[in-house]
């Protein structure tokens, strides 16, 4: 069996036959050929077309659903530097490490020239600009509240002056003598002190 096995090209899938459940064995049903287990390499040793280890560092980071990830950081940095990287790094780190080396392998690609630097600055320089905007709209907001509170002061003034235009045109005003002071034959209610 094991001579097989090392006779398969690398990268090759290893199957591995399942036991026959003790159901199966005592039905009356034909039996069907053992189910395969089929242990499908990670991405990174299917690009590379080598046998997956059992502790392959790779294959945590690299599944085999992604290959694209695998080959974008490997065509910028190379699979030796990036085992190497992983081999320094305790393990709690290397997720971090492998979404950082796919990210800046990405930029690299858009922009070879600058890679992640170009992203970067392009960010701050939209970070400064969203700053900018922001301080204009505090500063306007700021000036019609002032706009608002002047309103306000003048319209509390201008009602107070009316207020005592109003007072004092009623302090001004003579009584206004109506005649219901006389009584219905047209004398005085009082009797006269001369006489």
């Amino acid at each position: 069996m094991e001579s097989a096995e090392n006779n398969k090209a690398p990268g090759a899938s290893v199957s591995t036959p399942l036991p026959f459940s003790p159901t199966s064995s005592n039905s009356g049903l034909p039996r069907s050929p053992p189910a395969l287990v089929v242990l499908s390499p990670c991405a990174a040793c299917k690009i590379l077309r080598r046998r997956c280890a059992d502790k392959c560092v790779l294959a945590p980071y690299f599944p085999p659903t992604e290959p694209l990830k695998f080959t974008i950081a490997h065509r910028v940095f190379g699979a030796s530097n990036i085992i190497k990287l992983l081999h320094q790094l305790p393990e709690t780190q290397r997720g971090d490490a492998v979404s950082s080396m796919v990210y800046e392998a990405n930029a690299r690609i858009r922009d070879p020239v600058y890679g992640c630097a170009g992203a970067i600055c392009h960010l701050q320089k939209q970070v400064s600009e969203l700053q900018a905007q922001l301080a204009k709209a505090q500063a306007d907001v700021i000036n019609m509240q002032c706009q608002q509170d002047n309103l306000v002061a003048m319209l509390c003034m201008d009602f107070q002056q009316q207020q005592k235009q109003q007072q004092y045109q009623q302090q001004q005003t003579p009584f206004e003598f109506n005649g219901s002071f006389f009584l219905e034959d047209g004398n005085l209610g009082m009797e006269p002190l001369w006489t």
